[in-house]
């Protein structure tokens, strides 16, 4: 398995310094936590526990990562970042003390990544989950600093992917879809569908995966119609919608594989929405190349599932990008506004649904100038599993 090297770290160091300068900023904080670790794992490498994490980007100056006191050792293994803080407000939620480790306050960390310099214009990177708790501190650090919302610095570059990280994607792909078919394989009527997820975590891991990328779906019945859900202890049952949704990580990128299946045979009008999910999702890739403006693909995706008589079946736009998270910028929707660019990578995420059940067909694709190369293939069929 290719790890991203560490030459490709100072890369986007040094471009996101760059951009940080460009932007008119004097430093950058980059805010990640243990459910959204992308932005600091991006730079770093690191990837937080229980806690949160930073790393500052100044406009010119020495990089910081910033970690809560008792992870020192962790950080140290692990980031491509070389000069590590501990700082006690991105301490785990419990809001231990740590009364015998020293500690770095805000005002020492800015001054040493910006090499003294005063930092009157900060960049917030993470803003939608960018704590209270660690603007007060900065604020009382850096009197008077005028803080601005700049997720586009790390944002925009993580939208386009490189070789290195696109061998990842496919590798996490092709472990997603060995889980696939061995769940599809291990599963039977009047297994619960935690007992299912149980299955699926142990392919996932036995066959590569670091961790899951997103909360491991088999369900079953009423509760597919739930676009987001947790698992219950209900029993797969036979003639019933089943929907599975796979995710694997590894080397922090992350995936997702979806297919509805059934023990049986689908009842008619389940078998048909199947097939119409199954149609649009590979129409979808078909309007997908570099150069074409996403809220094109958008609208003919609507179209052709409104021709099909399910106008009243969809809930949203037919894609999202994939990467460092399973849910990652760019989405497309009917309001978005970009052209899509070779090596942009997407789930084909096609979520169509009754009031009784609902049903996903989720694949990875990257964008090419002729149209995309699909990330995963696997089982693209009516599902209908032996009772």
């Amino acid at each position: 398995m290719n790890a991203i090297p560490t030459s490709e770290f100072e890369e986007r160091m040094a471009t996101a310094q760059k951009r940080v300068a460009a932007a008119g900023l004097d430093a950058a904080i980059i805010h990640s936590n243990e459910a959204d670790f992308a932005n600091v794992r991006y730079l770093s490498d690191y990837w937080p526990a229980f806690e949160s994490a930073g790393v500052i980007v100044p406009a010119g100056g020495t990089p910081v990562l910033l970690i809560e006191p008792e992870s020192e050792t962790y950080a140290r293994d692990r980031s491509r970042i070389p000069t590590i803080r501990k700082v006690l407000s991105y301490r785990e939620s419990a809001e231990p003390d740590y009364p015998d480790i020293p500690i770095s306050s805000f005002a020492e960390v800015f001054a040493e990544a910006c090499d003294g310099r005063p930092v009157k214009r900060l960049g917030i990177v993470g803003r939608a989950i960018f704590p209270r708790v660690i603007d007060d501190e900065i604020r009382k650090a850096l009197p008077g600093v005028e803080m601005v919302v700049a997720d586009a610095i790390v944002g925009d570059m993580r939208i386009i992917k490189s070789p290195n990280e696109i061998t990842l994607l496919k590798e996490a792909f092709r472990i997603n879809e060995i889980a696939i078919q061995e769940g599809l394989e291990q599963m039977r009527p009047a297994m619960t569908e935690l007992q299912a997820v149980g299955l699926a975590q142990q392919s996932l891991y036995s066959h590569g995966a670091e961790y899951e990328a997103h909360p491991q779906y088999v369900m079953c019945g009423s509760t597919t119609n739930h676009a987001i859900s947790r698992l219950t202890r209900r029993p797969l049952v036979p003639r019933e919608m089943i929907q599975l949704n796979l995710g694997a990580q590894l080397g922090g990128y992350s995936l997702s594989v979806g297919r509805p299946c059934c023990f049986g045979k689908m009842p008619g009008e389940m078998r048909r929405l199947v097939e119409v999910g199954l149609e649009a999702h590979l129409k979808t890739m078909e309007f997908m190349r570099a150069g074409v403006p996403a809220k094109e693909v958008v609208r003919q995706f609507e179209e052709f599932v409104r021709s099909r008589g399910c106008g009243e079946n969809f809930l949203y736009g037919p894609c999202h990008g994939i990467g460092l998270i399973e849910v990652e910028r760019p989405w497309m929707e009917s309001s978005s506004e970009y052209v899509l660019q070779e090596n942009m990578t997407f789930q084909v995420d096609t979520f169509l649904h009754t009031d009784s059940y609902g049903l996903r067909w989720e694949d990875g694709v990257r964008a090419t100038a002729d149209g995309v190369e699909q990330l995963s293939t696997c089982r693209q069929e009516v599902l209908e599993l032996p009772a």
